[in-house]
């Protein structure tokens, strides 16, 4: 199987070509700052054109039989895995990300694939009960149209397969403008997937363009009917209020601030595991990433001691190489963020643990102690590998902790008594928690989403194919009927 060529052109109406913008994208390995690709942009231009290839596709797509949607997200499901090697390279190299970071991302793409796979014969219409004599009430369900998707650099192949997969799933054609960081992974990648696996041309488009030339003109173009965006909050509170000028639907998934809650009475060695899994897993770097450790004071030491051990043996370096833990942040733009924000919390009180060095975009793991919520290590994203420990005296200051921030993406808490830990679990104000388990969970038939600055609307499962599908309702009277007038 010969590897996919051609990944720096656009993908429009079935055609590689390039941009015809006198701008370039640079495609750069964040780890040795090599360059993988010059991607001649795209503008207004190809956007418009992209726009248009999916409106003349979509009542093609959108009355295909269930079975040819259903045959080609499976074959599409096949390649993946065919590829798997080629992919996991290609995350590596556009997005730092290390071999279990790869392995578990095209994993999590081939079960969104296979859930979605399944939705071309799950779009059911209602028959309701009508108050009008003779009447007959029917609910179809229909596709949007055409989806816009703008995908994160963070973990590209699941991120964007999880809009791509469901919108053709269920009927729409879409256009995706990947990050500029990662437009093989999150665009022209999986654009070469669908082709080979026999979608027709016009059904999926990609455009790499500069956000500064089309990022707004992708969002307020009258022709899709959702936007479909993973990203900042700021950013994604920008393109919600484009869309609500434009009347259009939104998908939001934005930042999180992540609480992971150690209870006096948890299993530490059990917590201290999925604490590694929940905050270091491709450098922090994931939406669901803790961001806040909450911990018990009577066992707040004997937590910081058991997971500083387990910080300072993993492996830092080239995420090419198999046993690396901790590759490089997206780029070195990134690590002096976080550095300012641990500088100036170890200034109001916190103490470096371990870590906080850093080679080039390479920030080595770290851990802070005696962290509050007013420091900027909490109050902000860190979205890298520092672990703040912040101690409580008990359930009520906990819960205070937990959400006095504005976000509430994901959690996780940790105690022996089940019942007592989903009873907390419900006071967090967090879309998606979990007990005796870390923060980064994401199932194809689960609803996966945030509350508050953390986004709007839900991926996976039925939630994602009510985002994705529109109701019409289409009554009959079959019996003469009287009128007041």
């Amino acid at each position: 199987m010969q590897p996919y060529q051609g990944l720096e052109l656009q993908f429009i109406n079935g055609e590689w070509k390039p941009g015809r913008e006198d701008d370039y994208i640079k495609d750069i390995n964040p780890f040795d700052n090599s360059e993988l690709l010059t991607i001649k942009c795209a503008g207004l231009a190809e956007l418009d054109e992209a726009y248009g290839a999916a409106k003349a596709a979509a009542t093609g797509w959108g009355n295909a039989l269930p079975q040819e949607r259903r045959d080609i997200l499976i074959r599409a499901a096949q390649l993946l895995l065919e590829r798997k090697d080629e992919i996991a390279n290609w995350i590596a190299r556009e997005a730092g990300g290390a071999h279990a970071k790869a392995e578990a991302e095209i994993m999590l793409a081939h079960e969104v694939l296979m859930e979605a796979s399944s939705f071309p014969n799950r779009l059911h219409g209602f028959i309701l009960n009508s108050s009008t004599p003779g009447k007959e009430s029917r609910v179809y369900r229909k596709p949007l149209g055409v989806v816009g998707i703008i995908s994160p650099w963070n973990f590209p192949v699941h991120l964007s397969m999880r809009s791509i997969a469901p919108a053709l799933a269920c009927g729409n054609t879409i256009v995706v403008k990947p990050a500029s960081q990662t437009p093989v992974t999150g665009g022209t990648l999986l654009a070469k997937l669908f082709e080979e696996a026999g979608l027709p041309k016009g059904v999926f488009n990609v455009v790499m363009g500069k956000s500064s030339l089309i990022g707004d003109a992708f969002v307020q173009h009258p022709v899709p009917k959702l936007i479909s965006f993973t990203g900042s909050t700021p950013v994604g509170k920008g393109i919600g209020k484009l869309a609500g000028e434009a009347l259009k639907k939104v998908a939001l998934e934005l930042g999180g601030n992540n609480v992971f809650i150690v209870m006096e009475d948890a299993d530490l060695d059990r917590a201290v595991a999925a604490a590694m899994m929940g905050k270091f897993m491709h450098q922090g770097q994931i939406c669901m990433a803790v961001n806040r450790f909450l911990v018990h004071e009577p066992i707040y030491d004997a937590f910081c001691e058991k997971l500083t051990a387990r910080t300072k043996a993993l492996k830092v370096g080239d995420p090419q190489q198999r046993d690396t833990d901790i590759g490089p942040l997206i780029d070195e733009k990134q690590v002096k963020r976080i550095q300012k924000d641990i500088e100036e919390s170890v200034a109001q009180g916190a103490k470096v643990v371990c870590g906080g060095e850093a080679d080039g975009a390479t920030l080595h793991p770290t851990v802070l102690r005696d962290v509050r919520n007013d420091m900027p290590i909490a109050q902000n994203e860190i979205f890298g590998p520092v672990a703040p420990l912040i101690p409580f005296r008990d359930e009520a200051e906990m819960l205070q902790l937990a959400n006095e921030l504005d976000f509430g993406l994901s959690g996780a808490l940790h105690t022996r008594n089940v019942t007592r830990g989903v009873q907390l679990a419900r006071q967090i104000e967090t879309g998606m928690i979990h007990v005796n388990d870390q923060s980064v969970n994401d199932e194809p038939n689960a609803p996966f989403g945030g509350e508050r600055e953390s986004g709007l609307g839900r991926f996976g499962g039925q939630w994602v194919m009510e985002e994705m599908t529109r109701v019409q309702w289409v009554s009959v009277q079959h019996e003469p009927r009287e009128y007041p007038i």
